[in-house]
């Protein structure tokens, strides 16, 4: 692998743990409005980056289907979903004897395992690019890889503080909860660098990985994301739109 792939392999964790970072330099609790915020923001770089460097991409490598190009990145796309559904109620929900746990405990809490699930089909997206990139395939170009590296970092970068802020203003130690914070994303290079080493085997498996992955992205968007951005900050939806455009500005221009 050259220097510029173990750099796109690295850069989303590197993200993950920026924004566990700023746990360091909390003052306080994370407030609703911050909380809110940062999930809009994230939101959106993750549906731009979903449409622009996932779906794409794995369309224009199904060309030769013609008007069916599209059939392979919607049955990636659908088991991205049904995978994460999958897993989702597979996964323990937090309850006590008897009782529910608070809405807000509970939504931290899926919302640290939703983070730190789709961390790995996030990694094996940049694997297929790089791996795509490896096997030569039309619509993926090293400016693009990078692109989807750096859009998910950007992405990373919210998600690592809202699990770790809410951790530290829960009374667990700085150190601690940024550790937790920077582990959700350690999926991220370990999924990319098994799907690069496994490369030669799922080649023609890429639309349908491309595919998978923005299914698994764009499902945390709408099942963890969306509502609780939604719920109060008039500026969640501002933010939104501001992540989105920031993620197709930058996939463009550097795909340019």
């Amino acid at each position: 692998m050259s220097m510029a792939m173990w750099r796109d392999v690295l850069v989303p964790f590197l993200g993950t743990a920026l924004g566990a970072a700023c746990v360091f330099g909390m003052r306080g609790g994370l407030s609703e409005a911050l909380s809110k915020a940062l999930a809009g923001f994230a939101a959106g770089v993750m549906t731009a980056a979903s449409v622009w460097s996932l779906l794409l991409p794995a369309i224009e490598q199904s060309g030769a289907l013609g008007t069916w190009a599209f059939l392979p990145a919607a049955a990636g796309f659908w088991a991205g979903v049904l995978f994460l559904m999958g897993l989702e109620k597979l996964t323990p929900r937090l309850r006590a004897a008897g009782e529910r746990p608070s809405r807000r405990a509970r939504g931290e809490a899926l919302l640290a395992l939703a983070v730190t699930i789709h961390n790995l089909p996030e990694g094996m997206a940049v694997g297929v690019a790089c791996a795509a990139l490896l096997q030569g395939m039309p619509g993926v170009t090293a400016a693009g890889a990078l692109s989807l590296a750096l859009g998910i970092a950007i992405q990373n970068v919210p998600e690592g503080a809202i699990i770790s802020m809410p951790l530290r203003a829960g009374g667990m130690g700085r150190s601690r909860a940024f550790l937790f914070g920077a582990l959700s994303g350690a999926v991220e290079p370990l999924g990319a660098l098994l799907t690069i080493w496994l490369s030669g085997l799922i080649a023609p498996m890429m639309p349908h990985l491309l595919g998978f992955a923005a299914g698994a992205m764009l499902y945390v968007v709408a099942r963890e994301l969306l509502p609780e951005a939604g719920e109060g900050a008039g500026c969640s939806a501002a933010l939104f739109s501001l992540g989105f455009t920031l993620m197709m500005a930058l996939d463009v221009a550097l795909s340019a």
